[in-house]
């Protein structure tokens, strides 16, 4: 851990970390952030929406962590839904913020694009702005609405410059991201770092497996994570149905873990594909039952198709997979090869027959399938691991602080 005592630049001061996407601590990556802070003498705050199940309290002190949240009423539907939701977020972001009061850094976590105003609020009264880049919006709209690049389009692109215009230093979770900071952003090198997303080895962490919850079949595939219009759950659907019926293959039980505004029409999907008897979907999961799903999985899917935000940004199901030890089935996306490497096989884009002929190979090949399990677990122990991405984020804060010290767009560059 970095512990207060070694700390010669965050002793004292006060972070503040808006979050619109998930509450907290529920986002792991937030988590894991304000932690960091927290273990380098940062006093940190967050603002973040309330959970429907969890993170239900309006107020709440977390391991020395300050939380405020918000009720909001999550999106369903057209862009029209998630402007009223950004609406309404962004009102009780800034409510809260003036009930905080001034901070030495604001750290606004997208999407949306829209906390640079709360954040810009904070600077004129002295705080410093990191904008941390979880997701590229302009992208994601595209990815997600197919509508091009109509008026919102270009409203969501105007709103992503005045948030690059007005931060001091960005985070981006990988060297895509950063490039996009560079030439999309106009930031100079030195004032953008990669923090990459890790999981949390004590949450994803095998344990011996359990062959009943393969349902009687001698293989289990195993998804984990959002079910959104892009994350590719029909792509996967339509591979297990190809899997059955032309590859006759039937030995076979898959689970979906997760939730997403697709969550109900993924279900639909499935009896429609006659898949209901060979594919559970469980919704989310305590961590222990999560475990034992993972841990007992033979093949995970990540079928995220190739669209403009998919491609270049870091699946954080693939590297819980890579902790748990279990090989990967991908399409092949530029940033799904940097994190898993030959963690994981990869069928062309989009393509849902190779998808499942990889499936195939797999259940098939034991040995293959321990092997990349093997090197999956060794990347995220190594040169994945949240260790190194500390180190990034503290640089990060001394560079908005103006002390550069050891910091530099190269040092910070994983």
């Amino acid at each position: 851990m970095l512990g207060k005592e070694t700390s010669s630049d965050g002793t004292g001061r006060r972070a503040l970390i808006l979050v619109e996407n998930l509450s907290v601590p529920f986002d792991r990556r937030v988590w894991q952030e304000c932690t960091t802070l927290r273990d380098a003498g940062w006093r940190v705050e967050v603002i973040c929406p309330q959970g429907s199940k969890r993170d239900t309290e309006r107020e709440a002190e977390i391991d020395g962590v300050r939380i405020h949240r918000y009720p909001l009423r999550a999106a369903t539907g057209g862009p029209v839904g998630y402007l009223r939701e950004y609406g309404s977020a962004l009102l009780h972001t800034l409510r809260l913020a003036r009930k905080v009061g001034p901070v030495d850094v604001v750290h606004a976590c997208n999407p949306p694009d829209l906390l640079f105003l709360p954040a810009l609020w904070l600077k004129r009264r002295g705080a410093r702005f990191v904008f941390d880049q979880h997701d590229l919006v302009p992208e994601l709209y595209l990815s997600r609405f197919d509508r091009g690049e109509d008026l919102l389009y270009r409203a969501v692109c105007a709103m992503e410059r005045l948030t690059y215009r007005h931060a001091d230093v960005v985070i981006a979770t990988n060297e895509s991201y950063r490039e996009v900071a560079l030439r999309r952003g106009g930031k100079q090198p030195a004032d953008v770092f990669v923090v990459r997303s890790a999981p949390d080895v004590d949450r994803f962490r095998p344990v011996p497996a359990e062959p009943e919850l393969k349902r009687g079949k001698p293989h289990l595939l195993c998804y984990l994570g959002v079910m959104g219009p892009q994350d590719g759950v029909d792509y996967a659907l339509r591979s297990l149905a190809k899997l059955r019926d032309e590859l006759g293959r039937t030995d076979w039980h898959a689970v979906f873990i997760g939730s997403g505004d697709a969550f109900d029409a993924m279900v639909e999907l499935a009896g429609q594909l006659g898949l209901s008897d060979q594919v559970q979907f469980t919704g989310r999961v305590p961590d222990a039952d999560l475990a034992r799903y993972l841990s007992t999985a033979d093949v995970c899917l990540s079928p995220d198709p190739r669209n403009p935000l998919n491609d270049v940004s870091t699946m954080n199901k693939v590297l819980e997979y890579m902790a748990m030890s279990r090989p990967i089935v991908s399409f092949d996306l530029r940033e799904a090869r940097v994190s898993a490497g030959e963690a994981a096989v990869y069928a062309p884009a989009n393509d849902e027959a190779e998808f499942a002929g990889l499936i195939a190979q797999l259940l098939d090949d034991p040995e293959e399938r321990a092997r990349m399990g093997k090197i999956g677990q060794e990347r995220i122990g190594g040169p994945l691991s949240w260790r190194n991405s500390q180190r990034a984020l503290l640089d990060a804060y001394a560079r908005a602080q103006g002390s550069t010290g050891k910091s530099s767009g190269k040092r910070s560059r994983r």
